[in-house]
C-alpha cells in the first residue's frame, strides 16, 4: 500500500457522501421551487411543522447548522410570512422563532415533496433505513428513527 493511497478519491468516504447529498438536493430543487423554498428553508420548515416554536439555538442543533447559516434562512422565512422571530420574555438573550398560520398552511403543499424525491432514490425501504441509521451514527446523533429517509 502506497502512503498516498489515502489521497485517492476512491478511498474517501466523504466524497460519495458529498456527491450524493448534492444529487439528492438537485432532485429537491424543482419541487421546492414550486412552493418557493430553498432546501435549507425547507428543512427549517420541517422543524417548525413538527415543533411549532423553538429557539434559534435549538433549530441549529436539529439542523446541524451554525447561526451564521441559520440567521439568513430564518430572516427570509420571516420575510415570506412563514415564521415570526421574537425575543423570549423570560430571557431577552434568547431569540425564539415560531411558525405562522401561513407557514402551517404550507405544510399541505409540501407533503408531496418527500415521496416524489423518494421515488428518485434507487434504494429499497430497508436500504434507505440502514443508510439513514448509518448517517446519523456518523453525525453522532442519538435519534435514528424516521418514517421518511430522503
Amino acid at each position: 500500500m502506497d502512503k498516498y493511497d489515502c489521497l485517492k478519491l476512491e478511498n474517501q468516504l466523504c466524497f460519495p457522501l458529498y456527491a450524493c447529498s448534492r444529487e439528492i438536493i438537485k432532485k429537491y430543487n424543482p419541487l421546492l421551487k414550486e412552493i418557493d423554498l430553498t432546501y435549507t428553508q425547507y428543512i427549517a420548515m420541517m422543524v417548525f411543522w413538527e415543533q411549532k416554536k423553538l429557539s434559534v439555538k435549538e433549530i441549529g442543533q436539529k439542523l446541524f447548522l451554525d447561526s451564521g447559516t441559520l440567521t439568513p434562512v430564518l430572516k427570509s422565512l420571516e420575510a415570506k410570512g412563514l415564521v415570526r422571530r421574537f425575543r423570549s420574555s423570560e430571557d431577552e438573550r434568547v431569540l425564539l422563532v415560531e411558525i405562522t398560520e401561513k407557514g402551517e398552511n404550507m405544510k399541505e403543499k409540501a407533503v408531496s415533496v418527500p415521496p416524489r424525491v423518494g421515488s428518485c432514490v434507487n434504494l429499497s425501504p430497508d436500504e434507505a433505513m440502514e443508510l439513514y441509521r448509518l448517517l446519523y451514527k456518523i453525525l453522532g446523533a442519538d435519534d435514528t428513527t424516521a418514517e421518511q429517509t430522503t
